[in-house]
């Protein structure tokens, strides 16, 4: 049913986000069937030719009541035994940040700005006065001690498979709203807020490609498949193009690509950096 429905989930908790959204549905199509067929009845039971006067005091029995009692009952089982216990564990429960990767994205009409903090920890100071739209998005002071090593994308998240996530969304401009459907994962980004989110990914790219070969319909694109960052909230005239990618690598991998990304800072002589 999922596979019919969803995109592929790639995180620890996408799979409880489908089973609730499934029994969501499963409750809607019984009401919307019961419903139906109790509407036509209805119009059968009670049309003119059988009831040529009209009856102000309506028909005998419970049994809507009854129907009703049993709708309001699978709500709240809905409510208390999914949506609760799933809202209070990605809101209430995050993980240690000693224990998680910490990444900053920061919204803008019409891109995602990945920032991480580089091998201090540590984030940079950032100031609206220092924002260069061509060069430095985020507006990050690289004369900054704790900013000389701070790695920053555009458009290109990568996260390492099997660890935490925590992501702090916030926006230069607009309501935005970050979305990675295969993570489950969707949050409005807000101008003056930083939300965080967090999820653990547990399929790397190359995986989720392979695992997508054997899938009717995801088969013929498998090899180019990658997860996609969406914006979901209507942000401006050219918000079709707000389209970023995330990259999962194997711990490995990701910490080779942060080196890498390193090795692209240049010091300046007044202790500067930019990226080359």
């Amino acid at each position: 049913m999922m596979d019919l429905f969803f995109p592929p989930g790639a995180s620890q908790h996408a799979a409880s986000i489908d089973q609730m959204v499934n029994w969501v549905h499963i409750l809607m199509f019984v009401l919307f069937v019961g419903w139906g067929a109790f509407f036509i009845y209805v119009l059968s039971r009670f049309r003119k030719g059988r009831n040529p006067k009209a009856n102000y005091h309506g028909t005998p029995g419970k049994t809507s009541k009854y129907v009703e009692v049993g709708v309001a009952i699978a709500e709240v089982v809905l409510l208390i035994g999914f949506s609760i216990p799933l809202w209070a564990e990605r809101v209430d429960e995050f993980p240690d940040e000693s224990e998680a990767v910490i990444v900053r994205v920061v919204a803008q009409q019409f891109a995602w700005n990945i920032w991480y903090p580089g091998a201090d920890g540590v984030f940079g100071k950032a100031a609206p006065s220092m924002v260069d739209e061509e060069t430095n998005p985020i507006g990050l002071d690289r004369a900054d001690e704790a900013g000389k090593d701070d790695i920053t994308t555009i458009n290109q998240l990568h996260l390492p498979k099997g660890k935490p996530a925590i992501i702090h969304i916030s926006s230069k401009d607009v309501i935005h709203s970050f979305s990675l459907p295969n993570m489950r994962i969707k949050q409005d980004a807000v101008p003056g807020l930083s939300i965080p989110v967090w999820f653990v990914p547990t399929k790397t790219t190359a995986e989720m490609r392979e695992q997508l070969k054997g899938s009717e319909r995801y088969k013929d694109n498998a090899d180019d498949f990658v997860y996609e960052i969406a914006c979901a909230q209507l942000c401006g005239n050219s918000h079709y193009s707000m389209r970023g990618f995330l990259t999962v690598h194997t711990p490995e991998e990701y910490q080779a690509w942060l080196d890498e990304e390193a090795s692209y800072l240049i010091g300046d002589d007044e202790g500067d950096s930019f990226w080359n």
